[in-house]
């Protein structure tokens, strides 16, 4: 892998993947709840069946969360963290409050999960009995096999606190290549660090860069013709955090390939 190293914009095109630790415009507000990193009241249910088989797809756009990496360990958020998909990818420890629920498991201690899915509002519960994912309320929906580890199961829904955490991924980012030769769209996963995309631009080597707009989840959309080019990328995360993954894709690529930056955040 190329090292990653803070230098002058001048030195780029020495590098393949570059992290500039500095704050975009795009970066969250510090006091927002789903980037808060201290200790934080909520609540948690789960979904999918026992064997988790529901949790897969979801509206981050990831799929098959074995194949993304991801696998049990995710947690679909409410409305208020999910941020119009802008909080997939991001990473939360949970830990369940034992004193207030005869539930959890005395000696469970915390987990980590990936923010994968939307937990639906639903207006004609109330907040208190069954609309847990309700605006103003945070909400975690957990996989079985992540509640359980925290509590038992009968409990269906616990009081728990969460912060965000850094993700720790294995390997670079990836970007799938979809659409045709008129319209992109690229799936981002594989996030560590900060984990949520926020932005992110796509040039080809013989264009300047392109900003892209969130089609849905952590899918980018750019309607531009860049077939035949090298294709570049410049991520933006919550935190501010910015990476450039130079050349990515070679002049060769195709539509429904993955290809992999050489590091991450």
């Amino acid at each position: 892998m190329d090292n990653v190293s803070i230098m002058m914009a001048s030195d780029l095109l020495n590098f393949k993947v570059l992290v500039l630790l500095i704050f975009a415009s795009t970066s969250v507000s510090a006091g927002a709840v789903f980037a808060n990193t201290k200790w934080t009241d909520s609540h948690a249910t789960f979904y999918g069946g026992n064997d988790a088989k529901g949790t897969m797809g979801g509206a981050c756009g990831y799929g098959n969360m074995y194949a993304r990496g991801y696998g049990l360990e995710t947690s679909a958020l409410s409305s208020t963290l999910f941020n119009k998909g802008l909080t997939c990818g991001a990473c939360f420890e949970i830990k369940c409050k034992v004193a207030d629920t005869r539930w959890c498991f005395p000696k469970a201690g915390s987990i980590k999960v990936t923010a994968t899915n939307l937990c639906p509002a639903n207006p004609a519960r109330p907040t208190n009995n069954g609309g847990w994912c309700n605006p103003p309320r945070t909400h975690f929906d957990l996989s079985y096999p992540m509640f359980t580890r925290l509590a038992k199961a009968v409990g269906g829904i616990i009081p728990v606190q969460f912060r965000r955490v850094p993700c720790v991924k294995v390997g670079g980012i990836r970007f799938v290549m979809n659409g045709n030769p008129w319209f992109n769209l690229v799936l981002v996963y594989n996030v560590a660090g900060g984990g949520n995309v926020v932005s992110l631009q796509m040039k080809g080597s013989k264009t300047n860069w392109f900003t892209m707009k969130q089609n849905w989840g952590q899918n980018w959309e750019l309607k531009q013709k860049l077939k035949g080019q090298a294709i570049s990328f410049r991520v933006t995360l919550g935190n501010g955090k910015m990476m450039i993954a130079n050349n990515v894709a070679a002049v060769n690529w195709n539509f429904q390939q993955t290809f992999e930056s050489d590091s991450n955040f």
